[in-house]
């Protein structure tokens, strides 16, 4: 269902998962990973990627669960490394910000070398310094 972003029920989908990424569940955490993740980058359109990051992030930050939080994590720091989409490298970083664990540092600084995208990158440099 969620590999048809394209049709013309996308905006009813990216609702759909504007409330669950409000909501925060960590039973959403699959949903999201696939959506943010390689497997449906060509077929969603980068709006839907960042509200499923912004859940991962939700996600992330209330769990007490350390597997969700390291795959929450994990799924965002490839978010931030690797898309072309600059809004996906820039909601990661905001969301690896709220989550604040040594790995989500390390995806920070690791980013921190490699963006070129100006906006991305005073949005990781903030995201940074309020872990520090």
């Amino acid at each position: 269902m969620w590999k048809k972003c394209y049709s013309l029920d996308q905006t009813i989908q990216a609702y759909i998962l504007q409330g669950l990424a409000f909501i925060g569940n960590p039973q959403a955490l699959d949903l999201f990973v696939e959506i943010v993740g390689t497997e449906v980058a060509n077929y969603c359109q980068g709006n839907v990627r960042r509200i499923a990051a912004s859940g991962l992030g939700r996600i992330g930050s209330t769990s007490s669960n350390p597997q969700i939080i390291h795959r929450a994590s994990e799924t965002l720091k490839w978010a931030l490394l690797n898309p072309q989409d600059w809004g996906l490298r820039y909601t990661a970083a905001a969301c690896l910000q709220k989550i604040a664990t040594p790995l989500a540092k390390m995806a920070l600084h690791q980013a921190l070398k490699q963006e070129d995208d100006k906006v991305v990158l005073s949005r990781i440099s903030v995201a940074i310094n309020s872990i520090e």
